[in-house]
């Protein structure tokens, strides 16, 4: 059993910045594939970005390419998302999932939420114009 928890969320300016933090229950990532997902108010849930520790590839949805970067913390059973650029369509509430990877023939990095199977409590982020 892995259990997570997201923090960093917050209110913020168009064009302004948030740095989301993803906490592991667990000494370190390794073999453990990590996703953030965000659910805006009437919408359907949106992968954001994934990350797999066994095969070190990153991978971003088009919405947020560009401007959101998914990173391994020198902690190691934390990931980050960092958020620059940040837009009102940007606002929601992100997840963070994980999987193991050990269980699976490669690495993990994947929008699709039927993949992970761990998942935090969620983080709100909002960004005023």
């Amino acid at each position: 059993q892995v259990q997570l928890v997201e923090s960093g969320g917050g209110l913020v300016q168009s064009g302004g910045s948030l740095r989301l933090s993803c906490v592991l229950s667990r000494r370190t990532i390794d073999y453990i594939g990590v996703a953030w997902f965000r659910r805006a108010p009437g919408k359907d849930p949106e992968g954001v970005s994934c990350f797999s520790s066994r095969d070190g590839i990153t991978n971003y949805s088009d919405s947020v390419k560009g401007r959101f970067t998914i990173s391994r913390g020198n902690a190691k059973n934390t990931v980050y998302l960092q958020m620059n650029s940040l837009k009102p369509e940007d606002t929601a509430v992100y997840y963070c999932a994980a999987v193991n990877e050990r269980f699976f023939a490669q690495g993990i990095c994947t929008m699709d939420r039927a993949s992970y199977t761990y998942w935090g409590q969620g983080t709100q982020v909002t960004v005023s114009s």
